[in-house]
């Protein structure tokens, strides 16, 4: 008789804690550090238990230097092992650039392809928890523009859970932008969910009248907007870039091609942003495909406001998201 096992309900954070725990168990050179991840459980309980179960050696409290310990899991990566850095909200990210923009990003190309740097660094990102403007930021459009980092951004539980391994196996450098809103949010994992592409993007709904792009925390808004534009008879494929660099521009000239027509949705600012990326590339490779002008829905260009109303106005929602799809339907 063959048992096959069912779905289980999770949080996003527990997916993101199942795929350190089998990071761990799995390899002895793999070891996560950074500030408060052990005694403490994590700034946002990811790593919560896991001092507990693999020890000091293997779980590293770190101190408060994100350079220091960013540097050191370099050196740590060029040495042989595969460290997993936590940085504990994205705008500590900043203390660290030079690290990953002048060593991480750079050593392959500067040793002539004699040295590889498997580092995996984790960033909590986004808005939507409250934390005002020096906690709030989305700058994963800053990273994804340098060569040699891989920039990710897991916006499902099956790849909150398996995009780990996937980087870890990477040689270069990648960054896993968490969602900090999303940490609470449950959902349904499948019993198996195999293992994450990183190289693809995923079309996480068809649909044949408008192609609503979107990656981490606006993936959820656009499927929710999709949703309501059904029961209008408006049908938006959504595609879930999952990966901002090397982005995967195929997917959504494909999509494109049988929409002909582009929201693209990001919870950056508008200026320089992920989102005005994905718009040039349509428009330098399939400009005849489109039978509108394009929408682009992003940040309000303000710092994110405290105020929870004043937040919520200052980012992409479901609303805005219609009111866009319709418009280049219209």
């Amino acid at each position: 008789m063959t048992v096959t096992a069912e779905p289980r309900t999770l949080t996003f954070r527990e997916a993101f804690r199942e795929g350190l725990r089998e990071a761990l168990a799995g390899d002895d050179r793999v070891f996560l550090m950074g500030e408060d991840v052990g005694r403490y459980g994590g700034c946002f309980a990811v790593s919560q238990g896991l001092l507990e179960e693999f020890g000091e050696e293997r779980v590293r409290d770190t101190p408060l230097s994100e350079s220091a310990f960013v540097g050191a899991g370099i050196g740590a990566a060029l040495g042989g092992a595969l460290p997993i850095v936590e940085i504990m909200t994205v705008n500590f990210a900043m203390l660290a650039l030079d690290q990953i923009v002048n060593n991480a990003a750079t050593l392959r190309h500067m040793s002539g392809g004699q040295l590889s740097v498997p580092l995996v660094v984790r960033i909590p990102t986004g808005p939507g928890r409250q934390l005002a403007a020096q906690h709030s930021h989305t700058l994963e459009g800053w990273f994804a523009h340098v060569p040699g980092l891989r920039v990710v951004a897991p916006a499902t539980l099956e790849d909150a859970r398996g995009m780990l391994a996937t980087a870890l196996a990477d040689p270069d450098p990648v960054l896993v932008f968490e969602q900090i809103g999303s940490y609470g949010v449950r959902g349904e994992l499948a019993a198996d969910p195999g293992p994450v592409d990183l190289d693809r993007a995923a079309v996480r709904r068809a649909g044949s009248d408008v192609t609503v792009v979107a990656y981490g925390g606006t993936l959820a808004p656009a499927l929710d907007a999709a949703a309501e534009l059904a029961t209008g008879d408006l049908s938006a494929e959504v595609v879930d870039l999952r990966t901002l660099r090397p982005l995967d521009t195929a997917t959504v000239l494909e999509s494109v091609a049988r929409t002909h027509r582009l929201l693209v949705v990001d919870n950056a600012w508008r200026t320089g942003g992920p989102g005005a990326e994905i718009v040039a590339r349509v428009a330098e490779e399939a400009l005849d495909e489109l039978d509108a002008p394009v929408e682009r829905i992003g940040a309000v260009e303000v710092p994110v406001p405290y105020a929870r109303q004043l937040e919520e106005a200052a980012l992409p929602s479901v609303g805005r998201i219609v009111e866009a799809a319709r418009r280049a339907v219209a």
